[in-house]
């Protein structure tokens, strides 16, 4: 019965890798035939292959655990790309344009939000989700149009890279302005204070 569950789940294994690739080889030069970005393509593959649409469906548990080690070497590869010396050099692009940016977002989203009868925490969650960019998308992007080490690829790769960081804080936060009360104002300024610990 062991070495029945193992081969059951090394077949799994086996069909989410090369059912999720194939996929994601097929709908990636098709969309860069059309002229668009590759990642459009992979987005359209993991739709095709998820449990909302007929045909083949991939170990969604397994895929998952797949798609955090991706993050993670996607992750690793943007840190490899950049010194520090290059984004301290556009240190106040990114310190006041990251944050500038979610601000802005998350204002449109209140004011949407007030139209729509979303409460104020739900607004701004939608607007922080909204707001922040990815920097393995991003910086993906201008690894395909050479754009890279450009003075405008490095200023956005370093507001998303602040977005990041602000993502921590947001994460830390959301929760605690959720379950608010009357001592609100010191359980926030925990929250806050746990986030700067963890960044």
């Amino acid at each position: 019965q062991f070495f029945a569950r193992r081969w059951m789940h090394n077949v799994d294994l086996i069909l989410t890798l090369t059912g999720g690739l194939s996929a994601a080889l097929v709908f990636g030069y098709l969309t860069q035939r059309l002229g668009l970005s590759p990642i459009v393509g992979y987005l359209l593959a993991g739709i095709v292959v998820g449990p909302h649409t007929p045909g083949f469906v991939a170990d969604r548990h397994l895929a998952e655990q797949l798609a955090e080690i991706g993050v993670i070497l996607l992750m690793y590869s943007v840190g490899m790309e950049f010194s520090m010396k290059d984004l301290l050099q556009l240190k106040w692009v990114s310190l006041i344009g990251g944050p500038l940016g979610i601000v802005a977002v998350i204002g449109l989203s209140l004011a949407v939000g007030q139209l729509m009868g979303w409460n104020t925490l739900q607004s701004i969650s939608i607007g922080a989700v909204v707001s922040l960019a990815s920097t393995m998308v991003l910086s993906h992007l201008l690894i395909d149009r050479g754009e890279l080490h450009s003075q405008h690829g490095r200023a956005m790769i370093g507001i998303t890279l602040v977005d990041d960081l602000v993502f921590v804080i947001l994460v830390v936060l959301l929760p605690t302005l959720a379950t608010v009360n009357t001592d609100g104002i010191s359980d926030i300024a925990l929250a806050f204070g746990k986030a700067l610990l963890i960044l």
